[in-house]
């Protein structure tokens, strides 16, 4: 009797559980979001000074005439590319070729005058002096000769160096005063990257030094070498110039340009390094992680502070610890404390 008794209330314990669970797993198994986890450890990497500059030519000039007038002439547009020696431009000669004219005669005249008074004076028939008036007036309307001459010859306007027609500030047609840049030409056979790198990291960067750069706008990386390293640092910004030389055989890359730089510091160093897309930013920018309590079954929010990044990995100088184990896949779905099913 005793025994059917204790069958029975066994049979209401269990039937009273069945009721309260409804027959199924608990509900924090239910609710457990599955996540993808990564043990946070050190790993050695190089170090390297990523900086941003812009795109200039090997050697730039800004052109313009050293005579005023009216252009009759442009040989090229922006974009196009010119050669050393090559006629740029031109004014209208007309009023210059007229006034080497006037010159030539003045010039002619003083020197049939000069002739006829060389005999006399030769001969002791006029005095030195009056000899030496026209010596003068000969030598002057030469030099005016020579001005003339060289004012007809600046109405052409020639490239001092092959390169690409950066700007072009003038259309024919137009009129210009003297010494007025109208036009900018840039050899870019060869180019300079600009950038200004921390004095911090000053040390870290020597003449010769191979540079990596990519320039976003041909989707390419490019070889370059350190050849500039200012000696005097910007007052604002405390930093210094650098300058990158890069081969431009093909012509592809164009003064004004973004360029992305990667310069290998030399030196080698243990850091702690976890998977980019483990990384996160709140709506304030600030950087965080989910860290997995493998005990509980539970992630936690935590900000980190992030240090260069080497390929798919990204340095963590503060917030983690080696060891721990962070989510890397799956915590897009994950709030603060949310309870996980972990996988590797």
């Amino acid at each position: 009797m005793f025994q059917k008794c204790t069958c029975w209330l066994a049979a209401i314990a269990i039937f009273a559980s069945s009721c309260h669970t409804g027959g199924k797993p608990s509900s924090t198994q239910d609710t457990a979001i599955p996540v993808i986890t990564h043990t946070v450890q050190t790993t050695t990497a190089s170090h390297a000074i990523n900086i941003s500059g812009n795109i200039e030519g090997s050697k730039t000039v800004h052109l313009g005439f050293m005579v005023a007038g009216k252009i009759n002439y442009i040989a090229a547009d922006e974009g196009q590319t010119i050669n050393n020696g090559q006629l740029l431009a031109s004014l209208d000669p007309q009023n210059y070729a007229i006034a080497k004219e006037m010159a030539d005669a003045s010039t002619n005249q003083a020197q049939d005058e000069y002739n006829r008074l060389k005999i006399m004076f030769d001969r002791k028939s006029i005095s030195e002096s009056d000899f030496s008036k026209i010596t003068n007036t000969l030598a002057q309307a030469r030099a005016q000769q020579k001005l003339q001459a060289k004012n007809l010859s600046d109405t052409k306007l020639f490239s001092p160096i092959s390169g690409v027609l950066l700007k072009k500030s003038a259309e024919t047609g137009e009129i210009t005063s003297a010494g007025m840049p109208l036009f900018t030409v840039s050899d870019i056979r060869t180019v300079k990257v600009n950038a200004y790198i921390p004095e911090s990291e000053l040390n870290n960067v020597k003449l010769g030094q191979e540079a990596a750069v990519l320039i976003g706008a041909v989707n390419e990386t490019f070889q370059g070498k350190v050849t500039e390293v200012g000696a005097a640092a910007d007052a604002a910004a405390r930093a210094f110039t650098v300058k990158i030389t890069l081969d431009n055989p093909h012509l592809l890359i164009r003064p004004g340009m973004i360029a992305e730089i990667k310069l290998a510091a030399g030196t080698v160093s243990n850091i702690l390094a976890i998977p980019v897309e483990a990384v996160m930013h709140d709506i304030d920018g600030q950087t965080y992680v989910y860290v997995v309590d493998t005990q509980r079954h539970q992630a936690f929010k935590r900000k980190v502070s992030i240090g260069q990044l080497s390929g798919n990995l990204m340095e963590i100088t503060s917030g983690l610890n080696a060891g721990e184990q962070i989510v890397t896949g799956g915590q897009q779905k994950l709030n603060d404390g949310a309870v996980v099913s972990l996988s590797k």
